[in-house]
């Protein structure tokens, strides 16, 4: 199928790929020259877990069939010089170059940029393309120099902001959602570790002796314990997943029949523990529906903490992590996290997993978790900042102020601004009808009390993609652009991010008086392991004054 792919190996690999089985370290030097990025064992060890390639030998000798390994990965279509299934009709075919598929996700999630869950930002290594002073076949200017100012007036969780400080460049963002600023500020902030670290101890002791109180710990260790031997009886893995996968289970039915097998052991246990697991009392609101009721109970604790801490940045920062906690312990099944649909209260057929899982019935673990791992992405992030200015700015980027709000917040930034200008824009705009960007972190919104401005949303998803829609979006779009060229310098450069299905760009920049001089296409491969082969293309427009 890829005969020419053997001339790119090592003669080490292709020794390897001559044979019939290898172990895990053959096969992840294999798939690491195979696809060109790093493959880790715990990667091929995934593809074994959820039935995507085979397990041969034995428990103590793992062996993998490398003609398998080989195919998985083609039926992929994960190669950077054979892109396939994309409709590019571009100035610049530059597909291979801004992929990125090189990248392993840890770096494409470096630092502070995995510090909150956000969807709709983009990676990292795409801001830094354009805004660093490379240049190469298809970028072949450079656009910023150290110290230009960077605006981006959809700034979402910060991406730009970030990258802009890991190049000496200055930042304006502008976010029309309070808590995406705040998520924002944090990234580029310099914060007091030392005091973060004491005060996450200091509630983790009171978080551990609340809990002690309660009689949950008992229930979740007996009910992990028939949950276990349950799905090792009907649920052996990877032996069931692979059977699911090549159609010799009806899976749906088989899930739905053990789902309510488990469900009478489930039941019998909140009886016998004496647990109440739904919220009967706050039904009508947004956390007393998605958060059964040990958690919710716990995240009411560990606010309550948080509201006692005087020092605001460590407050903000402690919030931050909360929030990340929280959206992990949501009651929805682990493949409806980022788009929920309906409550679940109970042990569920997850077929994301392969076999019955259950809802979260504590936040102790994801607390720890994103608490130490906070930390450690503030840390690393502080050890490489520049000495440079970067804000986001919560408001309208259609109407905004922006060197009076600066001013507001920093006087010596002001100044830089008024001295001269902003050199360019580096930014994604909402797409048409897509995301509700308040909603997805609407029990962030209702615990900490942020007001709430879904109808200044552009594109937003509530407001479809439908004729009106598009005519409205294009409008605001416009608009933005137009507000923020007041504050350009004259022989600006303005970049925008779009997957533009609609074609309506072009009448976007036309009506705000500027011209696309460039487009630059790439596809965007999710993150998934399993969904590699799902691939859209966005379009990096290049904007300028029409002189």
């Amino acid at each position: 199928m890829r005969e020419h792919t053997n001339l790119l190996l090592s003669d080490e690999t292709n020794k390897t790929f001559e044979k019939k089985f290898v172990n895990l370290a053959e096969a992840s030097n294999f798939a690491s020259a195979y696809l060109k990025r790093a493959v880790s064992t715990s990667n091929i060890s995934y593809l074994i877990q959820y039935g995507r390639i085979k397990k041969y030998g034995d428990k103590g000798n793992i062996l993998i069939d490398i003609e398998e390994l080989r195919n998985y990965y083609d039926s992929l279509n994960m190669f950077l010089y054979e892109p396939k299934n994309l409709n590019l009709n571009s100035v610049k075919n530059n597909v291979c170059l801004l992929s990125f598929s090189n990248y392993t996700e840890s770096e494409r999630t470096k630092h502070v940029h995995r510090i909150h869950p956000y969807k709709g930002k983009f990676i990292p290594q795409l801001v830094e393309y354009f805004l660093d002073t490379h240049i190469d076949e298809f970028k072949k200017e450079v656009y910023f120099r150290k110290g230009d100012v960077v605006l981006d007036p959809f700034c979402g969780s910060g991406t730009t902001l970030v990258q802009s400080n890991e190049l000496n460049l200055h930042a304006v963002g502008i976010e029309i959602s309070p808590f995406n600023a705040l998520i924002g500020n944090i990234k580029v902030g310099t914060h007091p570790l030392c005091a973060i670290r004491k005060c996450i101890s200091d509630i983790t002791y009171k978080f551990t002796d609340f809990r002690k109180k309660k009689n949950n710990d008992f229930f979740i260790e007996n009910l992990n314990r028939f949950l276990s031997k349950f799905n090792n009886k009907y649920f052996p893995s990877p032996e069931y997943k692979i059977k699911a996968r090549e159609g010799g289970i009806n899976e749906k039915e088989y899930g739905r029949q053990k789902e309510k097998e488990f469900l009478v052991e489930y039941e019998r246990l909140v009886k016998e523990h004496n647990i109440e697991i739904i919220n009967k009392y706050d039904d009508n609101s947004f956390n007393g529906k998605w958060f059964l009721r040990p958690v919710k109970e716990e995240i009411d604790f560990i606010f309550g903490e948080i509201q006692n801490i005087e020092n605001s940045d460590v407050k903000k920062v402690l919030a931050v992590i909360l929030s990340r906690t929280m959206r992990s312990c949501r009651a929805t099944t682990h493949a409806d996290l980022a788009t929920l649909k309906e409550p679940v209260v109970s042990p569920y057929y997850c077929k994301k997993h392969g076999k019955v899982c259950k809802p979260l019935l504590t936040i102790k673990d994801w607390w720890k978790t994103y608490a130490e791992d906070t930390l450690l992405r503030l840390e690393e992030f502080q050890k490489l900042k520049t000495n440079t200015f970067q804000l986001c700015l919560c408001g309208d980027s259609r109407n905004f102020d922006i060197y009076a709000e600066v001013n507001k917040k920093n006087v010596l930034f002001h100044e830089i601004l008024k001295n001269q200008k902003i050199r360019g824009i580096f930014s994604s705009p909402p797409y048409v009808g897509l995301i509700d960007y308040h909603e997805q972190h609407a029990y962030a919104y209702e615990v900490f009390g942020f007001e709430k401005k879904d109808e200044m949303e552009i594109g937003s998803l509530s407001k479809g993609s439908g004729k009106k829609a598009r005519e409205a979006y294009i409008k605001d779009i416009s608009d933005v652009l137009i507000n923020s060229a007041k504050y350009l310098q004259e022989d600006y450069d303005i970049f925008l991010v779009a997957n533009d299905k609609y074609n309506i760009y072009p009448e976007i920049v036309k009506l705000a008086g500027m011209k696309i001089v460039d487009r630059f296409n790439r596809p965007v491969l999710n993150r998934v392991e399993k969904d590699r082969g799902n691939i859209y293309s966005e379009t990096i427009f290049h904007i300028k004054q029409n002189k």
